[in-house]
């Protein structure tokens, strides 16, 4: 342990710490901006400087060890006089249009001129002027707005091991840009958003749909049918100042049908769906050895960075829908014919954490009869942000239920939004299938938990299944390499883009870098998932009644000719950079 004196109070933390760390952990709150635990540690935004007695100048705190008998000042005058020079500079050459930002109110860079009381800026000069991209389906980038904390360089390199992005030029000159400087739809971005969950401020933000869904909801002519994702339920409450995790599921159903969605199902329905043909898919190709591993394809930025960096393990992926996917396509088929609806006048929407889910959605792979399986997605913040457009009150909201009988679900659906997740949902409905038998103990601990690569052996009957769990890209990356290499021992892998699973994807709720630090946002997000799985009566996908009824009525067994033509797609090789 090494004591020390951090404003007058006498602390004792490990070796190793940094000063930052160090005041947080007795209540003092240093500020920050390009800091990001573990990830952008660099001490280039100079916003958390200090004074250490006996040293000359200023320390950055957050990349500054302690030392045995340092005593540090965080909130001199001087201390604070520079800092708010900093932030002068920094609001120099930024656009302040907040009122107009998409992340006014959730933004660092706005906390920090309200903390430091700034109402002019002192310093005027040249500011830059770039051209927005918004190329993509998924990903906006406004440069004018980045303050070069390269927060987002570090999330797409380090954590997901992509590199879309990097710093480029020097001086005034300076930016984040992509190779050759293309837009992000042309370079090898996966459209994980994990670089919008990183950014301070609204130099990156998702493409916005809500106006096309308010179009649509106003639209007397219109069927609009809304779906949600399991992730989005315990996180929307984020949006209204509820604790991290808490199920808000009944209230944003109430809110939806306020907002005049025509019906509003569940996502996990589709997911267990997906589960019935993934499963079947897997049996199979386990009993035949057929491409093993057998990969999961419900995450669309995995799919995309498979079909960019490893072609050749193309083969190795389900043919499988992602859920939503496969929901709309129920929807827009056995749904509409069997309640007289035209088709072509239904309008499904998606609500999702995740917003390579834009881009999936508009993929020519994802049509059924030649229309579109879903026809927009908007992510939990535009939900929340439809909901307070509307002025309805989320909080006092009264719990509703979803429209049945498309609303039914099964707890297998509703842990698909956490890292693990599919692969347990599988299992369950894998080992009946493979046995015969009824499975005693659903849950499946050893798929469980935050560890970046979880491998298991499960025993199902007489035959011995490996699989394997991955999140997040820089470790898709690695199990990639060991199925390319020829070395995967194992036989089924479920990979996640983003770090945790859908539960912290693109989409979700924004915490800042504080929040991120001092709070295991991922856990309590998962673990109300898991809390959902335990309390609902159904658990396993084959059991669900609705899905049953579709079955049989209309799509015929799983795995079978009717399924490929609406469930399934197929998959290609995509060049990383188009030149």
């Amino acid at each position: 342990m090494v004591n020390l004196v951090i404003d007058n109070k006498n602390v004792s933390v490990p070796e190793g710490t940094t000063v930052l760390e160090a005041a947080r952990q007795v209540g003092i709150d240093i500020p920050t901006l390009c800091f990001l635990k573990e990830i952008n540690e660099v001490g280039d935004c100079r916003m958390c400087i200090v004074e250490v007695e006996g040293r000359r100048g200023f320390v950055t705190s957050c990349v500054q060890k302690v030392e045995e008998g340092m005593v540090v000042h965080t909130n001199t005058q001087s201390v604070v006089d520079a800092r708010r020079m900093v932030l002068d500079l920094i609001l120099s050459n930024h656009p302040q249009d907040c009122l107009t930002c998409i992340r006014s109110g959730n933004c660092e860079l706005q906390n920090l001129a309200n903390r430091f009381n700034v109402r002019d800026i002192k310093y005027q000069g040249e500011k830059g002027n770039h051209e927005v991209d918004d190329k993509s389906p998924s990903i906006v980038r406004d440069f004018n707005k980045c303050v070069l904390c390269r927060r987002c360089v570090a999330t797409c390199k380090k954590v997901q091991d992509v590199g879309a992005i990097d710093s480029s030029n020097r001086g005034f000159e300076s930016c984040i840009s992509t190779a050759y400087g293309k837009s992000l739809n042309d370079v090898n971005c996966t459209f994980c958003g994990q670089c919008i969950e990183s950014c301070p401020v609204g130099a990156l933000h998702e493409k916005e749909n809500i106006d096309d869904v308010w179009e649509k909801l106003k639209d007397p002519d219109c069927y609009v049918v809304v779906q949600t994702a399991p992730a989005v339920r315990v996180a929307l409450g984020e949006e209204f100042g509820m604790a991290i995790g808490t199920n808000v599921a009944g209230k944003m159903v109430s809110a939806l049908k306020r907002l005049g969605f025509d019906k509003v199902f569940d996502t996990n329905t589709g997911a267990d769906f997906t589960i019935m043909e993934e499963a079947t898919e897997f049996v199979r190709r386990f009993k035949e050895k057929d491409n093993l591993p057998m990969t999961t394809s419900c995450c669309p930025a995995w799919i995309r960075y498979t079909e960019m960096e490893y072609p050749e393990n193309i083969p190795h992926l389900s043919s499988c829908k992602s859920p939503h996917q496969m929901f709309g396509a129920i929807l827009k088929t056995y749904y509409a014919e069997k309640n007289g609806i035209d088709a072509g006048k239904m309008y499904v929407v998606s609500v999702m954490p995740c917003v390579a889910k834009k881009y999936e959605r508009q993929r020519d792979e994802m049509k059924v009869n030649g229309k579109d399986d879903v026809d927009a997605v908007i992510t939990t913040r535009e939900l929340a942000k439809m909901i307070k457009q509307a002025g309805i009150d989320f909080v006092n909201l009264e719990d509703e239920g979803f429209d049945h009988p498309m609303g039914e679900a099964t707890g297998a659906g509703a842990i698909f939004g956490t890292t693990g997740g599919v692969m347990e949902a599988a299992l369950r409905t894998a080992y009946e299938l493979i046995t015969g038998e009824e499975l005693k103990e659903l849950n499946f601990e050893e798929v469980r938990g935050e560890k970046g690569i979880k491998k298991a052996t499960i025993k199902i009957g007489d035959a011995e299944v490996k699989v394997a769990v991955a999140h997040g890209l820089g470790n898709a990356r690695k199990v990639s390499e060991e199925i390319k290499n020829g070395t995967a021992d194992y036989d089924f892998l479920e990979v996640m883009a983003c770090p945790g699973g859908c539960v912290m994807g693109g989409g979700q709720p924004i915490k800042s870098s504080k929040t991120r630090a001092e709070i295991d946002v991922r856990a309590k997000r998962a673990s109300a998932l898991y809390s959902i799985d335990e309390k609902t009566v159904i658990r396993k996908s084959h059991e669900n009644p609705i899905l049953k009824q579709i079955y049989q009525e209309y799509v015929g067994n799983p795995g079978e000719h009717r399924a490929h033509e609406l469930l399934h797609t197929d998959y290609k090789q995509k060049e990383k950079y188009n030149i």
